[in-house]
């Protein structure tokens, strides 16, 4: 299984309703990028970081490691806001090169922070959810949003074939090592050529395969899954509606009276 994907089974917030944790997730990255707010934004990062560690139960290491991997993407496509190539140097620092300068503006700098900020609280947002709701569940909750049956199918076709094909992938790269097909680059290679390609055929086949099930088992062109419900409590829904109603106020009071 996908390391996220047992986090969530693992979650202490997994038996709470998958609508519940739906909304609040969707509710507060609508709010948490439309107000571009460091504030907003810093706030957000904390509450999710904490119900996904404290109430979650999710190790903190293995969060902070996952919130790392957005985060270099984000520090490298920010360097071209912050670093400048002019013949003018700038408030925030300047290298001088012969008549150019490598310099930035404190204005440049808050923007990069901004952006930063507002994108690692939206992701927070999306770990809260994928860390928390398994994947039936959160079909469910599309499902129940009226959202095209046919989207969902693909979706939870896609999911189930992630794994088959990891797991696939893995025994024939274990394989390849024992013969080893991985001694130098040029063999390696030759090696991820030849996996890409048995890996190609073999999910074909394993299609087919599915599908052909599918059929013998009367497949009407609906794939229907059992989900588990988890009545919403009104504890928690007061609770999700006052943040958000406390976001959206701070965000009305930082666009139009700031």
């Amino acid at each position: 299984m996908i390391t996220i994907d047992k986090l969530c089974y693992n979650s202490g917030l997994r038996y709470e309703n998958a609508g519940e944790k739906f909304a609040f997730a969707m509710i507060t990255l609508v709010l948490c990028v439309m107000s571009r707010s460091m504030v907003i934004a810093g706030i957000v990062l904390a509450v999710m970081g904490i119900l996904t560690v404290w109430k979650g139960r999710i190790p903190l290491f293995r969060y902070l490691h996952f919130l790392c991997i957005p985060l270099v993407f984000l520090l490298l496509s920010t360097l071209a806001i912050i670093v400048n190539v002019k013949k003018e140097p700038l408030d925030l620092f300047a290298l001088q090169l012969g008549n150019w300068y490598i310099t930035g503006s404190m204005q440049g700098f808050l923007y990069a922070l901004q952006l930063i900020l507002t994108a690692l609280a939206a992701v927070s947002c999306l770990y809260f959810l994928s860390m928390n709701t398994p994947m039936p569940d959160i079909l469910m909750v599309l499902e129940k949003l009226h959202c095209p049956k046919l989207l969902i199918e693909l979706m939870l076709l896609i999911y189930r074939f992630i794994f088959i094909l990891l797991d696939t992938a893995y025994y024939l790269s274990t394989s390849q090592e024992c013969r080893l097909g991985n001694r130098n680059y040029r063999t390696s290679l030759k090696s991820f050529a030849a996996l890409c390609t048995a890996l190609m055929i073999r999910a074909v086949k394993r299609s087919n395969a599915l599908y052909a099930s599918m059929e013998a088992r009367c497949y009407d062109g609906t794939i229907r899954v059992l989900t588990e419900d988890h009545p919403p409590r009104k504890k928690i829904i007061v609770l999700i509606t006052v943040f958000e109603l406390f976001l959206f106020v701070l965000f009305i009071q930082r666009r139009f009276f700031l």
